[in-house]
């Protein structure tokens, strides 16, 4: 478990935290749920290197879990990751209003399961099976639940946490996830392998539709760039406090793993 979650980029903690401090919330609470999320990211990767799902050998610069030891210590190892993040998000420091605790754990539930991020992995698993490629609509569904939820869930944490109005950092995760995923496509181009700390070209290899293949290279640095203007502006209720949450959004497309 501990193998699985060192390194990465945090982005999800980091959006749990600062969205939290924009309503006053300090980082003795919002570290909890930030926490929590990372557990939860990091047991998704593990399942998803699975030789029986995208049958990765390589995760953030190292070898995947199931290959640093064996495919029945991934499963439980992501098992328990998975678990561990919901003791997280009910932890009594979270919160002293358990309905606040509650609320956490009940939209991450959502977020990660058949309605939210495994739905997106069960259509990026059919989406390799079929002749079709998938439409840009189609693949924006599997993406705002693949990528998208858990990065929606963390930016809406500081809202739920401060029991708030979360309709601002929804369509502001919204615009940001979505760009992330862009330029996951982009990188899958681009990149180089060794920044990156993965292996890419997966996506034209296997004749999956991407943003890429169907806007083209600069077609998706546009509609990357235009997502993030979009995140920018659902931010403007909070002023000057939001600045960190902005060059998140730049940080999203601008990153090189």
């Amino acid at each position: 478990m501990a193998y699985a979650t060192q390194g990465g980029k945090r982005l999800r903690a980091f959006l749990v935290v600062e969205s939290a401090a924009l309503f006053g919330i300090s980082l003795e609470h919002s570290i909890w749920p930030a926490a929590s999320i990372e557990c939860l990211h990091a047991y998704s990767l593990v399942h998803d290197d699975l030789p029986c799902m995208d049958d990765d050998d390589l995760r953030r610069g190292l070898p995947t879990l199931h290959k640093k030891w064996d495919d029945a210590t991934a499963v439980l190892a992501g098992d328990a990751l998975q678990s561990l993040a919901f003791e997280l998000t009910c932890h009594p420091k979270v919160s002293q209003n358990p309905l606040v605790r509650a609320d956490l754990a009940l939209s991450l539930a959502k977020a990660s399961g058949g309605a939210g991020m495994v739905y997106g992995q069960s259509l990026d698993i059919a989406a390799e099976k079929t002749q079709i490629p998938l439409s840009l609509d189609e693949i924006k569904l599997l993406q705002a639940g693949k990528t998208g939820a858990l990065i929606k869930w963390s930016a809406c944490a500081g809202a739920r946490m401060a029991q708030e109005d979360v309709g601002p950092l929804a369509d502001y995760s919204e615009a940001l996830g979505l760009a992330f995923q862009i330029a996951d496509d982009i990188l899958d181009v681009e990149g180089d392998e060794a920044t990156a700390g993965k292996r890419l070209n997966k996506d034209e290899s296997a004749g999956k539709a991407t943003f890429v293949s169907l806007l083209g290279l600069d077609g998706a640095k546009q509609a990357a760039q235009d997502l993030v203007k979009q995140a920018e502006n659902a931010l403007a209720p909070y002023g000057h406090k939001a600045e960190s949450l902005k060059e998140a959004a730049r940080f999203a497309i601008a990153r090189k793993s």
